[in-house]
């Protein structure tokens, strides 16, 4: 051992440790946003309603974390909370799948539906949710909703759904999940026959069958900006038809200038505009 050995080189100026390319974030600290792959804590994040202070990239929510931030508080009364799916087909893994899902999230199905108030208006609600097999609609998912459709007319409620649903029909249930979709566009059909407001938010994703049925039927169609919307995806079209789509295809931004979207909602002003649409349709 030399003498320099004996001394310890100091750096001449203190390191934040941020200046690694190969920076690895703690878990359950902070979040790197897929948008401006700004580094959050996670905390600001949470503030901020999972919405990327820097660049607006919207993250997604469970279906429990958007009630919390669209109803009022203390007003939410579930329905079905008790449905959940079979395996009708005897699909394999489907039970296990199911499972998994049920205790990801704390929920029976893909879907929470109930009544509560928002802004101080009455109103039915469904949220779907992406984290329960990727939002997709099954049996359930259809009898949920169309149940909360129907007592919606029979109370004389507006509805409003917020659809973060990427995996379309469920693919498990066969015909049983494709069913779903003529169920639930026949049931908006009466809610718009009833004379009673249904408004729709579309959040990232909304893809496949819940896209092209209750999704789409909305008297007014609301999307968070970057939303994913359309029937199939951009990599299998792009695979189908052998061209590159254009820059945004399929986002909400997209969507909107091609008529399929009525308005862009921030996050934050979601609330406030579904209480000018209720004041509008029902005041």
């Amino acid at each position: 051992m030399t003498l320099k050995d004996w001394f310890i080189k100091r750096p001449k100026y203190s390191s934040t440790g941020l200046e690694s390319s190969h920076l690895r974030v703690p878990d359950g600290l902070m979040t790197k946003c897929p948008g401006c792959e700004d580094v959050i804590y996670n905390k600001e994040l949470e503030k901020n309603h999972k919405v990327c202070p820097k660049c607006s990239h919207h993250f997604r929510l469970s279906a429990r974390e958007r009630l919390d931030i669209t109803i009022d508080a203390g007003s939410f009364e579930e329905y079905d909370s008790d449905m959940s799916s079979a395996n009708p087909l005897d699909f394999p893994e489907y039970e296990s799948k199911l499972a998994k899902s049920m205790s990801k999230t704390g929920q029976t199905d893909a879907v929470i539906t109930g009544q509560a108030t928002v802004a101080g208006y009455k109103t039915v609600i469904a949220v779907t949710d992406f984290a329960f097999m990727g939002g997709s609609m099954g049996s359930v998912v259809g009898e949920k909703i169309v149940t909360a459709m129907e007592r919606a007319i029979e109370l004389r409620l507006p509805v409003l759904v917020i659809s973060a649903s990427g995996g379309g029909a469920r693919m498990q249930e066969g015909i049983l999940s494709l069913m779903q979709m003529a169920k639930t566009s026949a049931a908006a059909a009466r809610l718009r026959e009833a004379g009673l407001p249904y408004i729709v938010v579309l959040t990232d994703p909304t893809m496949g069958g819940v896209a092209a049925s209750f999704a789409s039927l909305g008297d007014v169609i609301m999307a968070e900006p970057g939303a994913l919307i359309g029937f199939a995806g951009p990599r299998v079209i792009e695979q189908t038809i052998r061209q590159k789509l254009p820059e945004g295809f399929q986002r909400a931004e997209f969507q909107l200038e091609h008529g399929f979207v009525d308005i862009i909602v921030m996050r934050k002003d979601i609330v406030a505009t579904i209480s000018t649409l209720y004041s509008f349709y029902l005041d």
